[in-house]
């Protein structure tokens, strides 16, 4: 008997060459009885029918998993997402809007996305019909809605308010998870926002310029979708593979920036590139940095630890981000921005430290 994506139990009753940490044995059956009782045997979420089973000295729980493979995969995550600026400078300098690199990045991200589902499952693409509005969510509701909001929010205020309002993030998952999943705010979780918030506003850099109503929805809005993701996300991971719920979501993702995108002018603007190769092979690449390793690192990460505590964690973004501000384009760092960077940090570690 194994854990199964760190959610589901499943018995194996032959030979493998695979590597599995085993949870438990079946006790006083034949193999010919196992394997026609398999057929029947119920396998769900959270644990299963114990009637033959025994626990196994080497045991591996749910919980242990989430605290040794989670965060780290929460953490690869917001490094990606960090260096997302050099990307986006760059296709800017050949004419694309923020809007048209959006689009562009989640239609490369959805193709890569299919073809590693066609080598892992192909049966993988089929959702039910019932949860075609889950999807929906993801991917409109969430991916593509927090982006639009956010590159429209960096064109009426500064680029650090849109930042902290982006960084709002973690405290609509809180609120959400608290609802919906009934998680509990504790004080460990609650000193470990209000570091990482804190930290993401002395990063970001504290905006003088006043903010329009209609910038501050803009912002709110792109915290809110893109605390979303987390909330979505989990309730997906609840039926289908990590890989089914990546590809879907940006397969929707993808179709939806085509109907804001103008196609017709980005599809000119790669016609008219001096080096048309070139560019294509840095949006595949772009794609590949900023979507599909992220994303997939994330999603499987919201399967090993709690919505909550996966936003609070990715407040290392805008840390990573400064950090390849000052390497890659000679920016400065303030003292205000090395504390924010020690804040979100700390926050970090204040999370994943061990009891209550």
């Amino acid at each position: 008997m194994i854990l199964y994506l760190g959610k589901r139990f499943v018995i194996y009753y032959d030979k493998s060459s695979w590597d599995f940490t085993p949870l438990g044995k079946v006790d006083n059956m034949a193999k010919a009885e196992l394997k026609k009782d398999s057929w029947g045997w119920k396998c769900y979420y959270g644990t299963v029918n114990k009637k033959k089973i025994i626990n196994h000295p080497r045991k591996l729980t749910m919980e242990k998993q989430k605290t040794n493979f989670g965060p780290l995969l929460i953490i690869i995550a917001a490094c990606f997402w960090g260096s997302m600026g050099i990307f986006v400078r760059k296709l800017e300098s050949y004419g694309f809007t923020a809007i048209q690199i959006v689009s562009i990045r989640l239609t490369l991200a959805a193709l890569f996305f299919s073809i590693l589902h066609i080598f892992i499952d192909r049966k993988g693409f089929k959702i039910s019909l019932r949860d075609i509005p889950l999807f929906l969510g993801l991917g409109l509701g969430s991916i593509l809605f927090f982006t639009i909001c956010y590159f429209s929010a960096i064109t009426v205020m500064s680029l650090s308010t849109a930042a902290i309002l982006l960084y709002t993030s973690p405290i609509w998952i809180m609120l959400m998870s608290s609802l919906f999943f009934h998680e509990k705010l504790n004080a460990k979780k609650l000193i470990a926002l209000a570091f990482a918030f804190a930290g993401c506003v002395l990063v970001s850099g504290i905006s003088g310029g006043g903010i329009t109503v209609v910038g501050l929805l803009l912002g709110l809005g792109s915290g809110f979708g893109y605390g979303l993701y987390s909330i979505l996300g989990t309730i997906a991971l609840r039926r289908y593979l990590p890989y089914t719920v990546t590809t879907c979501t940006f397969i929707f993702a993808a179709c939806g920036s085509w109907f804001v995108c103008r196609p017709s002018d980005m599809i000119s603007k790669f016609a008219g590139a001096e080096n048309l190769p070139l560019l294509i092979g840095f949006c595949f690449l772009t794609a590949l940095v900023t979507a599909v390793i992220p994303f997939l690192c994330y999603t499987l990460g919201l399967g090993k630890v709690e919505a909550s505590k996966a936003g609070i964690i990715a407040t290392l973004e805008p840390v990573v981000a400064t950090i390849i501000g000052i390497v890659c384009f000679g920016e400065r760092l303030t003292v205000i921005s090395a504390a924010g960077i020690v804040l979100v940090l700390s926050g970090v570690v204040v999370l994943n430290l061990k009891g209550k």
